[in-house]
């Protein structure tokens, strides 16, 4: 078991919990101080603004008649599987991708939580600029963006082509016969 932590992308299971740990403080943080819609203007392009999300990304769905909070649920439930999976199966030398896992992984767990407790995600940063506010959103979403942003840097940095790649699990293969 040490050595599937050791020697996989789950040995950055820790930055997976402290971002859900910072974004389940700051949600709760807001819920707690700020009443439903209330508005703390931070920076001239930056309020802090506590609303609910029940739908997914820009609000998608969020009229729906209240089937779309589990439909979610399950979206999220079977990602967070899919990212925890994918990072058992990453070697450890994948060291961006396997960051960008744990952030994604973060995420989708911290909106799921949301979703199973109250059936809507809280969302609390806002930003604007003349006039045109952009969706709210939180740390889980600011968690799977950077995360999916790591994947797509990863993906053009990677320099070792897929022949490379097929000729080194060849001769792994060799080597394990």
């Amino acid at each position: 078991m040490k050595k599937l932590f050791n020697e996989t992308g789950l040995r950055w299971l820790w930055l997976t919990l402290l971002c859900l740990i910072i974004d389940q403080v700051t949600k709760h943080w807001v819920a707690g101080t700020f009443d439903y819609r209330e508005t703390l203007s931070v920076l001239p392009f930056f309020n802090l603004t506590y609303v609910h999300n029940p739908g997914a990304a820009f609000s998608f769905l969020a009229d729906q008649g209240g089937w779309q909070r589990w439909f979610f649920t399950a979206i999220a439930s079977i990602a967070s599987i899919v990212f925890l999976v994918w990072m058992a199966k990453t070697p450890k030398q994948q060291r961006l991708l396997s960051i960008a896992f744990a952030f994604i992984l973060s995420g989708a767990v911290g909106n799921l939580i949301d979703r199973a407790l109250f059936g809507y995600v809280i969302d609390f940063l806002d930003f604007h600029w003349a006039g045109y506010h952009f969706a709210a959103f939180n740390i889980a979403d600011s968690a799977i963006f950077i995360g999916a942003a790591l994947m797509i840097f990863e993906s053009f940095t990677n320099k070792e082509s897929d022949n490379e790649k097929d000729e080194k699990k060849n001769k792994t293969n060799k080597v394990e016969m």
